[in-house]
């Protein structure tokens, strides 16, 4: 399985960085992950980030922010979504007891919601419950920040898909080249 070392290091060789940042508070991690491209005296424009939260437990990684911004024309933008999504199970994998994580598909609009669920179902998650607009939802609604899909995947298949994605990716000549 792919380490953060080695992802970091595919980051490099396509002129991209792969960070992350960890925070620790009371027992909770925060963890930030995020896909940027160097420019020259000029800050890094940030490709894509993805935000969430672990607890020392096998169901502990809590996934909840996920946004990608791939301007037009950038060479990478195949990349930025599985480098992501990869150093965030390889994170967990080495550096916690989560196993397996959490996160929710959210129904903000109908069309944009069948999206997510097939994107996460591609990253091996499967569907737990709906969050919806009962009274028994609110807790869960509270944390999540809204109402959809609640879906839970496992870190070491998600790992092992994004691995395949990046081999496909990275085995496929450049845009543009004869090959």
């Amino acid at each position: 399985m792919l380490t953060l070392e080695e992802l970091e290091r595919q980051a490099r060789e396509r002129s991209l960085l792969l960070r992350l940042q960890v925070q620790d508070l009371a027992g909770v991690r925060g963890l930030r992950v995020a896909v940027a491209r160097p420019r020259a005296e000029q800050p890094p424009l940030l490709l894509g980030e993805l935000k969430g939260w672990a607890i020392p437990l096998p169901d502990g990684l809590h996934l909840d922010t996920l946004r990608i911004q791939v301007p037009r024309g950038e060479p990478a933008a195949a990349l930025v979504g599985p480098l992501i999504w990869a150093a965030t199970f390889a994170w967990a994998l080495e550096h916690t007891p989560c196993r397996r994580a959490a996160l929710l598909a959210i129904r903000d609009d109908e069309h944009q919601h069948r999206r997510l669920v097939r994107y996460f179902r591609r990253l091996g998650f499967e569907p737990l419950r709906e969050l919806g607009a009962g009274a028994l939802d609110l807790p869960q609604r509270l944390l999540w920040g809204g109402a959809g899909l609640l879906m839970r995947g496992d870190c070491a298949e998600g790992l092992r898909r994004c691995e395949r994605t990046l081999g496909l990716i990275t085995a496929a000549p450049p845009a543009g080249s004869a090959g």
